[in-house]
């Protein structure tokens, strides 16, 4: 029996034995990940080909180095190699589970900002099974340990290790060229990463992202300001006129943008055993003096909290890979609402939130979009108890905000960032008074937890603002930043919907999130008009009447009359008042049902999608290369970062300062007495 079992292993035993046992077995765990733990959407017999072979040139490439080298050496380097491989795909396994989106090194560079959370809302989802992925490496350890696979000594031919690299790249062309008579211009029109992976495989798409990474670098050295050219010329053409009725009806008035962290359209009016979700929340959309928008999607790609936050407040998207406060925040110009507000309106600007400043790279951002006052984790008391997941709990973040927002003089504008409702939903029992849904989904069932514990903090907030007298004499912002759920919990997301399945359309529509403008006297209703976070800022500016007619702004003011409803989102699929469009197939936005297309509908279909393309470009041309810095517009001043400090004391001596020469802060107006006695709540850790 043991000389069978040598004769049947003698092939491996060879040193060409081994490579190619080692290229099969990543092969294979490579097209399981794919097949198991992503969505790629392979459709016909050319992408399900290319799916099974795309790991295959770039295994031969990887591993074939070793083959260059000589005896025990190059055994254990296919194998560190292979240690390497299969940690980029567990990385990926992990990444993807939760946002449906592959590993960049825009994410990986950042990850310094966002390591320790990420890392804690990862290991929530870690499954035992997905170190199986280096289970072929520990058996092959074994056998070459045991000597059941002898190594090889013998000189391997430099000409043969050649020829592998040789057939490596030949199979690559030749898979690209497949790839891209199936999808033309797959590397220079694609906003979405899945079509990387699909085609070409995930060591192609590594590749892909690291030239991109480097091209991008590179562009902002090469940038000059001829390049606006196209922005502006871009811009003009699809400048909208406000809507009269609306421009500068809350002009003076404080600006509250309540940033509902994870929170999905689908919360409104939702219920789970008969209870609202979210009853305060509810109210307020449903509110005869509040502009609600039904139809409103997140447009955020990898960036999420930092993309919303780039679209809210600058009117530019976010980036394909990465994130762009993160990456450009620092060194980049920028014409955002707090800078535009300060100068063209006299507001005091103030961002507040519960976590460490430098979490995507807020510290520094905010100074280039021109924020005077950052009140982040060092201006709040911690204790125990008092956070949990991403910061403080939103009950405790929202009182303690208190004592700095009756100091800021009036007008102002505040961005308070909730981070309670966030990945992985958790929190304690003695602030869980609601009901989980009934999915069978971990991830799922405690989301609507603390979606209720958010709108019981948000409650609280806007109780206080009436008694500190705020609430008639300020404009406030709801919205919600990004999906809670993502699109990789497909049953319970069915199960929530009321429905037997979702589809590609349903999962588009799924990334709906509320937005809602509130003040006194506002004409407001619920609005069927189609639109994104990159068309806030336009809106804002016309409510408060400030005049935008020169800035950068890619978005189009939601109350405007004559807008392009069509929401592009950051991957380039896209949806408008008719046609939704996924990937290859496009829908009926009214019935969802998938369309084939007439030669007519062809071209309409073709046109949005020139536009959706266009303006993804030109945003990221923008950013890239730093265009802004090249074009001032009439009456703004660019932003100079080193007015601004956000250090505790300094910065409270200048908001001192600020509030002595303006006389309006609410504290001003209450003759030095504190507000924050009024601010009631019933958070079981402050009492």
């Amino acid at each position: 029996m043991a000389n069978f079992f040598k004769r049947k292993t003698n092939w491996v035993n060879s040193r060409m034995g081994f490579f190619l046992l080692i290229v099969v077995l990543f092969w294979v765990k490579t097209y399981i990940a794919y097949q198991t733990e992503f969505t790629l959407g392979a459709k016909g017999n050319v992408q399900q080909f290319l799916l099974l072979i795309n790991p295959i040139p770039a295994a031969l490439l990887v591993f074939g180095i070793a083959l260059y080298f000589r005896g025990r050496l190059a055994y254990w380097l296919m194998l560190i190699i292979d240690v390497l491989e299969s940690t980029w795909i567990f990385a990926n396994v992990l990444y993807y589970r939760e946002f449906s989106d592959f590993l960049s090194f825009g994410i990986m560079k950042g990850s310094s900002d966002v390591g320790n959370n990420l890392g804690k809302s990862l290991a929530q989802i870690t499954h035992v099974y997905d170190f199986f992925v280096y289970i072929d490496i520990v058996i092959l350890i074994i056998l070459l340990v045991t000597h059941v696979i002898r190594i090889d000594a013998r000189p391997f031919k430099r000409r043969y290790a050649f020829s592998i690299t040789v057939l490596s790249f030949g199979l690559m062309f030749a898979e690209f060229g497949m790839a891209n008579a199936d999808r033309s211009g797959l590397l220079t029109r694609t906003f979405d990463n899945n079509y990387i992976v699909k085609y070409l495989g995930l060591n192609e798409y590594a590749a892909f992202n690291a030239y991109q990474t480097q091209k991008e670098s590179a562009t902002r050295a090469s940038a000059n300001a001829s390049d606006m050219k196209s922005v502006l010329k871009y811009l003009k053409q699809n400048r909208v006129s406000p809507n009269v009725s609306y421009f500068g009806k809350e002009k003076g008035k404080n600006v509250f943008i309540i940033h509902l962290e994870s929170f999905q359209q689908f919360l409104i009016d939702y219920k789970v055993d008969g209870k609202e979700v979210t009853p305060t929340l509810n109210k307020f959309y449903h509110s005869k003096n509040t502009l609600a928008y039904k139809n409103f999607y997140n447009q955020v790609a990898q960036g999420k909290t930092s993309d919303a936050e780039m679209m809210l407040e600058n009117s530019l998207f976010g980036l394909p890979q990465g994130s762009a406060m993160t990456t450009y925040g620092t060194q980049n110009t920028f014409q955002a609402a707090p800078a535009i507000l300060s100068q063209e309106a006299g507001y005091t600007t103030a961002a507040f939130h519960g976590d460490v400043p430098s979490f995507w790279n807020r510290d520094n951002t905010y100074k280039s979009w021109g924020y005077q006052y950052f009140f982040s984790s060092s201006y709040y008391t911690e204790k125990s108890g008092y956070s949990i997941g991403y910061g403080l709990k939103d009950k405790i973040f929202f009182k303690q905000s208190a004592k700095y927002i009756e100091q800021l003089p009036q007008p102002f504008y505040a961005k308070l960032i909730t981070l309670t409702n966030h990945y992985p939903y958790e929190l304690d029992k003695k602030n869980t008074d609601f009901p989980a849904t009934k999915t069978g989904d971990k991830t799922v069932d405690p989301y609507v937890q603390t979606a209720h514990y958010l709108d019981q903090a948000f409650g609280e907030f806007i109780s206080y603002l009436k008694k500190a007298g705020l609430y008639k004499n300020s404009v406030i912002v709801a919205y919600g930043d990004h999906y809670g759920i993502s699109n990789n919990h497909r049953p319970a997301i069915a199960q929530l919907l009321g429905k037997s399945k979702v589809t590609n359309y349903d999962l588009a529509q799924f990334q709906k999130v509320p937005f809602m403008i509130h003040a006194t006297g506002l004409k407001g209703g619920i609005q069927s008009t189609y639109g994104g976070e990159i068309d806030v800022l336009p809106t804002l500016l016309d409510l408060l009447g400030v005049k935008n007619t020169d800035t950068i702004q890619f978005g189009q003011d939601l109350l405007a009359k004559n807008r392009n409803q069509t929401v592009a989102f950051r991957n380039g699929n896209f949806v408008s008042p008719k046609y939704t469009k996924i990937g290859g197939t496009v829908y009926d936005t009214k019935t969802g049902d998938a369309l084939t297309l007439t030669a007519a509908q062809k071209k309409d279909v073709a046109k949005l999608q020139n536009h959706v393309t266009t303006e993804l470009s030109l945003s990221d041309r923008v950013i890239y290369g730093d265009l802004l810095r090249f074009y001032t517009p009439k009456n703004f001043t660019k932003v100079n970062k080193t007015d601004f400090t956000y250090k505790l004391k300094p910065a409270m001596e200048q908001l001192a300062e600020a509030e002595e020469k303006e006389k309006t802060s609410v504290l001003a107006k209450h003759d030095g007495k504190s507000t924050v006695s009024d601010y009631k709540t019933d958070a079981p850790e402050l009492k």
